[in-house]
């Protein structure tokens, strides 16, 4: 078992995982240009709308470092928006790792705390989570 061999990387990475609704991001981060990467496609190509784009990369802007690291990132799941959220999020935890020293910007910004905030269930005798079926008293 000893003989076998990771494959190595010619630059050392930083990894972070962010989640968003039922979003999840995985972000491989390595000192670089700045280029982003989501799915194998442009972020500008990936993340059409300008919105979008700037809470993908709060986190980058906040910490001052958007030219500094290439990012190579996987997101799976939700939708565009918690798919952002979520690519957010792995971002300031990839930054963490890279140096602890972000913690108090990324904290104070609210990057750091994931989005609890989750679809609700659908509850039976009704026709969604919280709407009910019309009442005929006759």
């Amino acid at each position: 078992m000893s003989d076998i061999k990771l494959p190595e990387t010619k630059l050392p990475h930083h990894l972070g995982t962010g989640r968003r609704k039922s979003a999840v991001a995985r972000v491989r981060l390595a000192t670089g240009t700045g280029k982003i990467l989501v799915n194998g496609r442009p972020f500008e190509n990936y993340f059409p709308t300008e919105s979008l784009r700037v809470v993908a990369a709060q986190s980058l802007t906040a910490t001052g470092t958007a030219d500094k690291f290439d990012a190579q990132i996987t997101v799976s799941g939700g939708g565009p928006t918690g798919q952002a959220g979520a690519v957010r999020h792995g971002l300031a935890r990839a930054l963490l790792t890279v140096d602890a020293n972000f913690r108090p910007v990324l904290k104070a910004e609210g990057l750091l705390t994931r989005d609890s905030r989750m679809k609700e269930r659908k509850k039976y005798g009704q026709p969604g989570a919280r709407k009910r079926f019309q009442y005929s008293k006759r």
